[in-house]
């Protein structure tokens, strides 16, 4: 389906060193439309991940669930270096989080504050509301690939991935209409993701922005 994702997403301003891996990430200065739609996450594996959202092995994280009509794949190898794998996983955790919200029809989950924080918490949450003020949601599946990890250091990394939102729509909540459009270059977008670790050694989304339409992702 066609769907535009919102301004709200505050640029994101890369380092020297991160500009160096990530040199084709944008922003997204396209005008927002109501059939924008977030995504996210399980963990990553040799083979395309399980499109199904599950909890953290971790202790004490919270635990994400999607209903039946909506999954996630993401597509990425494990790299082989603990942080950097750690980083992914926790990028994929931190967008799923938001989409749970969606579901849920209310930003006051676990999740949604555990993984993502500063300008990328505040964003989510005028970006969830804006779903469930209107009593939408999404159903589907939303394919996510081609991801590149970058550190800084211990604490600070940046990562950039694409989406195939194709064969995922908006459905009306209160209907159950699903908005079914067809697959266009706007199907498809770069995201340009900043994460920081916090204290608890959870690696927090702290910014994202977006390039909807990217050639980088077409197919």
């Amino acid at each position: 389906m066609n769907r535009r994702r919102p301004t709200l997403l505050a640029a994101l301003t890369l380092t020297a060193a991160a500009a160096l891996t990530l040199s084709a990430c944008g922003s997204d200065d396209k005008p927002a439309s109501d059939n924008d739609k977030i995504a996210g996450a399980d963990t990553g594996s040799e083979k395309p991940a399980s499109p199904s959202p599950s909890a953290s092995d971790t202790g004490g994280r919270p635990e994400i669930t999607f209903p039946a009509d909506a999954k996630n794949v993401f597509e990425y190898q494990k790299t082989g270096d603990t942080t950097k794998d750690a980083v992914l996983k926790d990028s994929t955790l931190g967008v799923n989080s938001v989409d749970e919200a969606i579901f849920s029809g209310s930003t006051d989950t676990k999740a949604l504050g555990f993984y993502n924080t500063e300008s990328a918490l505040s964003d989510s949450i005028t970006y969830v509301l804006g779903y469930v003020d209107k009593k939408r949601t999404w159903v589907g599946e939303t394919r996510y690939f081609d991801y590149k990890v970058n550190l800084v250091d211990e604490n600070q990394a940046y990562v950039t991935y694409c989406s195939d939102e194709s064969k995922s729509f908006i459905k009306d909540k209160k209907t159950g209409k699903v908005e079914e459009t067809p697959t266009t270059a706007d199907s498809y977008v770069l995201y340009n993701t900043k994460l920081a670790k916090n204290a608890e050694g959870v690696w927090q989304t702290t910014d994202i922005a977006s390039d909807r339409g990217s050639e980088t992702c077409q197919p």
